[in-house]
């Protein structure tokens, strides 16, 4: 998709990867069909399926906007958390020939949202340009090392210590201790 007016160039292109919408950290969309358009000198947009889209947490609104090279658009109401934040979302619902395919698509406005590109948080991925993969997306089980998988032991192996642990026995009333009793005497706990 491309504009025909050489004087302000549009383009389309797919976001490669999976694009989070969070709202107050909580997730408001998740997708990996992220159209990214780009439009003459403005930041980068990118336009969601709605099927990706919590749309329980989004209202229509009154109000309506029109673009001369995308046609009119309509906007949505945030209601999440007892937070409304009007008119951050909005949608072409049946946009101008060139633009079809941001039909029913929805686009969120940067300063009410964070957006999260795969393994990357949230501040990660704002310094990426939209539409570009991040360049090492984490391995998952380095994400996961060492986390708690519900049964209270780690999903990874253990590492080796990096310390030698202090000998027990030689505390109790070993004459010859190898190691001091940390803080003996002190009043510490």
């Amino acid at each position: 998709m491309q504009s025909s007016d050489p004087n302000h160039p549009i383009t389309c292109a797919r976001e490669s990867g999976r694009v989070r919408v969070l709202f107050e950290g909580h997730e408001i969309a998740d997708s990996d069909d992220v159209l990214v358009l780009r439009e003459a000198d403005y930041p980068p947009v990118r336009y969601f399926p709605r099927d990706d889209v919590a749309m329980a947490f989004l209202r229509r609104s009154d109000k309506t906007t029109r673009c001369p090279y995308k046609g009119v658009a309509t906007y949505y109401t945030i209601y999440r958390d007892r937070q409304i934040i009007e008119d951050a979302v909005w949608s072409y619902e049946a946009p101008l020939p060139g633009m079809e395919r941001l039909a029913g698509r929805l686009a969120f406005y940067p300063q009410h949202v964070d957006f999260q590109n795969d393994a990357l948080s949230p501040a990660e991925t704002a310094t990426l340009p939209p539409g570009t993969a991040p360049r090492d997306a984490r391995d998952i089980d380095e994400i996961v090392r060492h986390t708690d998988s519900g049964s209270g032991s780690s999903q990874a192996e253990h590492w080796d210590a990096n310390v030698s642990m202090p000998d027990d026995e030689a505390w109790e009333g070993d004459e010859d201790q190898v190691v001091g009793r940390p803080y003996h005497g002190t009043g510490s706990i």
